[in-house]
This record gives C-alpha cells, sequence and structure tokens, in this order.
C-alpha cells in the first residue's frame, strides 16, 4: 500500500486523563518567554501560538533579537521564499557564526563558568571552563586549517563522548568547515558510506572507546571505512586508552600531537547565514542513508529558541539530555546550552551501567536542573524499582525533558512523580533530524496532561489533516507544517528530489512528516507513532504504541513492540514482541493475559495472531525501538540499512522469540 493510500488508525488516546502540572506564579514570571510575551503584548499561550503560526517571519526575526544573537553583518530579508517553501532561505545577506555566539561572546565575562562536563564510563568526571572549550576548540582548528581544511570542507566525527568530541565540533563551525557527526558505534560499512557521501577530507576519532566497562576498537573500524574513501586525506586520533591500534603513517595523526601543540588563536570565520554547518544522517530502513543538511543561522535560531523558551535555560542552568553526538540531539544541547553561556554534561556511558542509578548519580553530583531521556530508558530503568532513585537527592532538577519515541502513559506517569517528584515539568518534544528541531512542544508556562505534546513549537505552522488534507480535531491524522522554518534541511545532500518525495509530495507546499497526531477537546496534542507503521487489521487501523502501550501496563512486561504482517483474510495480523522484568517466565498463560490485554484496550478485531517473548528488542543508541526491521526480520526480507541499530544481536533474537 502507499503512504498516499494510508488512512489514520483508530482514535482512542493513550492519555485520557486530566491536567497533572500547572506552572507556579513564579515559575510563569521568571520564564524567558513570558519576557517575549510581555515585550509584544501577548497576553495568553493560545495568542502567543496563534500570532507565531500566523506570522512565522514576525516570529523568528522577534526571536533572534529577543534572545540577542550577534550578527556579523546584517541581513536585509527575514525569508526569501519565492523558489517555493521546500527551498526557502532565511535572513537573506545577513553573516553570523555559531561559534562566534555559543563560545566568543562568553569569554569577557563568563570565561571562568563552567561549560562542559564529561561523565566517563567508569564514572570518572572532566570539566571544562568556557576559557579552556574555546582554547581546544581554537587548537583544533587551527591543526584542521593545517591539514588544508577551509570553509565548506566536510570533516567527519566519530569520537566517543568525551569533552574532545564537543571541542573538534566546535572547530569545524569556527572555520566555517562543515561538521559530519557520526554514531561511535557504526561499524566500517555505516561510516565508509556517510563519509563518502559527505566527501570528508578528515576524519577525527579515537583509538578506542569504551562501553559498559569494554573497549571498543573505533579507530579499527575507521581504518576499514577509509579503505573506500579516496577523498579521506587525514585522521586526527583522539588518544582514549593509549592501547596499540592500526596506524598508517602521514595520514594519520594524534590529536596530542596536532591539536595538543597548535596555538590558541584562530579567528573565528565570518560566514553567510545560510552557509552549510551541519550534514546529519538519517538512516530508515531502506535505501541509503538521508544526509540533512542545515545551515548555521537554522541550528542557532531553533536551537537557542527550544532551549531558552522550551526548555527556560538559565546562564546557572546544568542541563544534561543522554545522547551520542550522532543522534541531532548531541549537537542540539551543544549549541543551545552554550548559546546562553549555560553548563551541559555529556555521557559517554549508558543509563544502567555500571549500577542501575548511574543517571540519578550524575542528577545528584553535578547538580543537574534539567534531565533529558527517551521514553524506552526510562522503561529499562523502571525495571530496576524505586529503591535505586531514593538513594540520591534530585531536588536540583527544575525541569524534564524526552524526546524520541511515544510515549506510554504509566512510564510518563513513573518519570514525572519519581525522578521529578511531581514538580518539574516534562516537556516531551517531537520534530526530527530534518528539523534539527521540534514541530511540537510545550512550554514551561503551559499546564501538562500526561504524554502530551501540549501544541506547536513557536514559529511552526503545523496541523493535523485528514486523508482528504484538511485539518481535523478530535480524531487521529496526519501531522504536517504548512510554512518553512530556518531549520529545515536545505534538501537532502546529493539527492534532491528524495527530498521533494518525502516531505512534500503527498499535499503541495506542505511539509508532511509521517507522524499521527491528535488535538483533544481542550486544544492538547499528543503523538501516536509513525504513520509508515500503521497496522490495518479487517478494516481496523491503529499504530503500534496503541497496542505497545496496552501491552506495558501488564506487570510482567517491561517492554513491548508491535508490527503488522501479511494475512490472507484480515489483510494484517498483529504480531507482539514482549521483553519480561525479572522474576517472570515465558509460558501459554501469560501468553493470552498479553493477548487478552490488548482486546481490553482496543477490541477483539485487534487480538494478536502472536505474542512472542524474547530477552531484548533491537533499538538505536538513543533507544528508539526499530519496529520496521523488526518486521523485515520477521518476514525474512532485506534489512536494509541497519547501522543505526545499537544492539544488532537483538536482531536475531526475533527468530529466536519463543
Amino acid at each position: 500500500m502507499s503512504r498516499k493510500s494510508k488512512p489514520s488508525p483508530s482514535a482512542t488516546s493513550p492519555a485520557s486523563a486530566g491536567i497533572v502540572w500547572s506552572p507556579s506564579e513564579k515559575a510563569v514570571a521568571d520564564a524567558n518567554i513570558t519576557r517575549f510575551m510581555r515585550k509584544h503584548g501577548i497576553a495568553t499561550y493560545e495568542e502567543l501560538i496563534r500570532r507565531c503560526s500566523s506570522d512565522v517571519s514576525w516570529f523568528w526575526e522577534a526571536c533572534l533579537k529577543d534572545l540577542g544573537v550577534n550578527w556579523q553583518a546584517t541581513y536585509r530579508q527575514v525569508l526569501d521564499d519565492s523558489k517555493g517553501f521546500p527551498w526557502a532561505k532565511w535572513f537573506v545577506g545577513g553573516q553570523l557564526n555559531i561559534v562566534d555566539n555559543c563560545l566568543d561572546r562568553h569569554l569577557a565575562k563568563r570565561a571562568g563558568h563552567t561549560a562542559l562536563i564529561g561523565v566517563m564510563d567508569d564514572g570518572h568526571v572532566r570539566k571544562w571552563t568556557y576559557q579552556e572549550l574555546s582554547d581546544e576548540a581554537s587548537r583544533c582548528a587551527v591543526a584542521l586549517k593545517a591539514l588544508g581544511i577551509g570553509k565548506g570542507d566536510a570533516v567527519g566525527i566519530y569520537m566517543p563522548m568525551v569533552p574532545e568530541v564537543v571541542a573538534a565540533f566546535f572547530a569545524c563551525l569556527k572555520i566555517g568547515a562543515v561538521a559530519v557527526p557520526i554514531f561511535s558505534a557504526f561499524g566500517a560499512k555505516a561510516l565508509a558510506v556517510r563519509l563518502q557521501d559527505a566527501e570528508a577530507k578528515v576524519l577525527i576519532t579515537a583509538d578506542y572507546g569504551v562501553r559498559r566497562g569494554k573497549a571498543v576498537a573505533i579507530k579499527k573500524e575507521a581504518d576499514e571505512a577509509a579503505k573506500e574513501c579516496p577523498l579521506l586525506a587525514h585522521m586526527i586520533v583522539l588518544r582514549r586508552l593509549g592501547a596499540d591500534c592500526p596506524w598508517t603513517p602521514l595520514r594519520d595523526l594524534w590529536w596530542h600531537d596536532i591539536v595538543g601543540r597548535a596555538v590558541t588563536r584562530c579567528e573565528t570565520a565570518t560566514l553567510e547565514a545560510e552557509d552549510r554547518a551541519l550534514i546529519i544522517y538519517t538512516s530508515g530502513t531502506t535505501g541509503k542513508p538521508k544526509g540533512t543538511v542545515h545551515t548555521h543561522v537554522g541550528c542557532l535560531a531553533q536551537m537557542a529558541k527550544e532551549l531558552g523558551y522550551y526548555f527556560d535555560v538559565k546562564p546557572d542552568s546544568v542541563f544534561f539530555w543522554v545522547t551520542d553526538i550522532g543522534w541531532m540531539m548531541g549537537p542540539w544541547e551543544m549549541i543551545g546550552v552554550t548559546f546562553f553561556g549555560a553548563t551541559f554534561v555529556i555521557y559517554e556511558g549508558a543509563p544502567d551501567y555500571p549500577e542501575p542509578d548511574s543517571l540519578w548519580d550524575i542528577v545528584e553530583q553535578q547538580r543537574v536542573t534539567h534531565l533529558g531521556i527517551s521514553p524506552t530508558a526510562i522503561r529499562l530503568l523502571i525495571t530496576y524499582g524505586e529503591e535505586w532513585i531514593k538513594r540520591h537527592d534530585l531536588s536540583t532538577l527544575r525541569i524534564l525533558g524526552s524526546t524520541g519515541e511515544t510515549w506510554d502513559p504509566e512510564s510518563w506517569s513513573w518519570y514525572f512523580r519519581q525522578i521529578g517528584g511531581s514538580r518539574c515539568p516534562v516537556i516531551n518534544i517531537s520534530g526530527g533530524t530534518e528539523i534539527v528541531g521540534c514541530l511540537l512542544s510545550p512550554l514551561p508556562i503551559t499546564s501538562l496532561k500526561p504524554c502530551t505534546l501540549r501544541g506547536p513549537g513557536l514559529g511552526m505552522d503545523v496541523d493535523v489533516f485528514d486523508e482528504s488534507g484538511q485539518p481535523i480535531r478530535g480524531g487521529i491524522g496526519h501531522l504536517v507544517c504548512k510554512k518553512p522554518a530556518p531549520s529545515m534541511t536545505k534538501g537532502f545532500l546529493k539527492d534532491p528530489q528524495r527530498y521533494l518525495e518525502t516531505y512534500f509530495s503527498r499535499w503541495p507546499n506542505v511539509w508532511y512528516h509521517g507522524d499521527w497526531a491528535k488535538i483533544d477537546e481542550d486544544g492538547f496534542w499528543f503523538l501516536f507513532g509513525r504513520s509508515d507503521d500503521t497496522i490495518k487489521i479487517a478494516g481496523k487501523r491503529t499504530g503500534p504504541a496503541e497496542v505497545e502501550s496496552a501491552l506495558i501496563e501488564h506487570p510482567a512486561v517491561m517492554e513491548a513492540a508491535a508490527i503488522g504482517v501479511p494475512h490472507d483474510i484480515k489483510g494484517e495480523a498483529l504480531v507482539c514482541f514482549a521483553v519480561l522484568k525479572k522474576g517472570f517466565e515465558p509460558n501459554d498463560a501469560l501468553r493470552q493475559q498479553l493477548s487478552d490485554q490488548v482486546v481490553k484496550h482496543l477490541g477483539k478485531t485487534l487480538r494478536p495472531e502472536l505474542v512472542k517473548f524474547v530477552r531484548m528488542l533491537p533499538k538505536t543508541r538513543s533507544a528508539k525501538i526499530v519496529r520496521g526491521v523488526i518486521r523485515k526480520k520477521w518476514l525474512g526480507q532485506d534489512l536494509g540499512d541497519v547501522a543505526s541499530v545499537d544492539n544488532p544481536d537483538a536482531i536475531e533474537e526475533i527468530l529466536r522469540a519463543t
């Protein structure tokens, strides 16, 4: 079935509860977004959304002025959409550099303030001030220039989450090079495809990474990838462990030699607002990875807006999002937090290593004010019990965040109550790599229901369409965006037609995002998973998130995935995979209970054809369950690009399911 012919799933909401959190008067008065609203005479949330959606050019200009973006040269036109929505240009004629806004301008008054806290896999902590981060980024920039890297040249970053990865990232932007962040968990083939496509001339990497106490041979994979990349002239290699690693003389250079000995004086390049800053790859289960192309003004505008208005970051904030630089949330955090001169935390390890309270220990020890994590990671941590949380003082937390997938109400409520103490709002955001930001997000001045995303992002003219392309309220429809935003990808690298087909082929000049969404009777927005995951059984349609939420409510289930498979009579049948909590064993009685659980929530038509038990589900490093891979493995189809799967052994688990 083509994407265009897929109707919406059933409109059963996973979040039927009422308001569970409302901001205090003080929180509203002190919020960054309240300052913006007062400045422009906006009295209510609803008025704010209407004005920001109806006149996006006004909003983005007003936003950047309010936030205090530094311009190297003033723009002459806010928005040029003369070539149509897909090819819109922003702040035409203006010049600016992300590094000027995120590092340089803080050195006069905040040079000694902690910019970065790096927590290593073994718990060791490294801290850099703004001066130290700026100096290391400048040294790396000097080293890159010495290797012939200049404006527009692509530089791959394939490193563990250690402080040097941040310096490498800002070094590229400082001299106008294009940063290409890549998951350090990728193998050689996936790395090579991305380096080839981006035409990277230099790769910044490490001898090894460390994951769950074990060395990961990053340099070995980089060497294999380099064989397929004739344009790759050099590798800069960080000595993470100091153990022996493969080496190619002349091509390979140690970080401590070429960066460590460089001077700290490097001029920040003057760049056009729409000059490229990042190429971030997003991969589906078919076709080659898509290179999303992002500009200096696009990244800065979206990320500063979201960290400033959605998460209310202040200069004294300590921001920790559990992420890798290969996921857009890595650059998003690095740019967004440093814009405000605040502190952010990066973590090399896994959420439950070496103990299940590793994250809660970081929050306590580093006095974290903002914590962001995926729903799947929370579902994992729930299984360890609340005693691990009670060991720690989490009172410094002010705001919680989440993104990456759909919440189930039970896990959302656990996060809200146990981690946030029912006092911190869950700023549940959703967008994507192709936007390096959000289409939907709450604000810290808005009340919340469980699982809600509350409403449109500021300056994002989003809507929910039915199958005919008309707005729908009270039922589930397609999430769309009707006007351009600065951070939307400038096509796909070397593949403009695929970009147009992906986002603009369903409705002319409307960005089709591929998510199911619903606006309830109170105006609260909710998501129901990817529309391409829709399951149609005997004419009844549902999204896998609804089925999975029903399964997870059973006390035995830790995680679940639901897929639709071909069926001669029903069209499709439902196959469910469940990971059980400790203390529960697979058996037919439990299988029947889970099947009945789905019926209880969604009706007899959607009773699963099969309920299978597995030890684990395949996920990305950001803990998103990859249902497309599960379905293809179950059906014996070609898996396509699975480089984003962090635990490839889990793919084989699908066929071993009991």
